[in-house]
């Protein structure tokens, strides 16, 4: 099992739809600062539920939706999805591949998806283990992010997350 794409919407500086493809290998994301690495690795923590605002780097959970600029109104809604090879069947699912999302509004309200199927909650059906996940910086004009995107099922109804 291994981590094949992550599409960000209106989650932080992404206001439009954004994919991102991997292989299955280790993956780095690098450029300069300000664009955007450091979201990507925000997006990945919060979709498999992380919690507490301070480590995706905000005040309150409103700050993970696109709050707009001068040109753009800002967004009413954040999502992302992680797509996830499962051609294995790790996953207990008739599927060689599973999505699992989340979407947040500035209501407060919060929807969680496992293959475009509402869930009351992320943790109550996902048992996934993040590998690792290692943030680098090299100097003060680049900031690497590095990370090898391998999932593993721990225990049912448990979200476990090593960073």
């Amino acid at each position: 099992m291994y981590l094949k794409a992550l599409e960000i919407q209106g989650f932080k500086s992404f206001p439009e739809k954004t994919t991102l493809t991997f292989e299955n290998n280790i993956t780095g994301i690098v450029g300069p600062n300000g664009s955007g690495k450091s979201n990507i690795s925000d997006a990945i923590l919060w979709v498999m539920g992380e919690q507490r605002t301070k480590t995706l780097r905000g005040s309150k959970m409103e700050d993970v939706i696109f709050g707009g600029t001068e040109k753009r109104t800002p967004l009413s809604y954040a999502q992302v999805t992680l797509l996830l090879d499962n051609s294995d069947h790790l996953f207990d699912l008739d599927t060689s591949e599973v999505s699992i999302s989340r979407r947040y509004y500035r209501s407060g309200d919060s929807e969680y998806y496992i293959n475009k199927e509402q869930e009351r909650t992320l943790v109550q059906r996902t048992y996934i283990h993040w590998r690792s996940h290692v943030r680098m910086r090299e100097s003060p004009f680049e900031q690497y992010l590095l990370f090898r995107h391998t999932f593993y099922p721990v225990a049912s109804y448990l979200v476990c997350l090593e960073v």
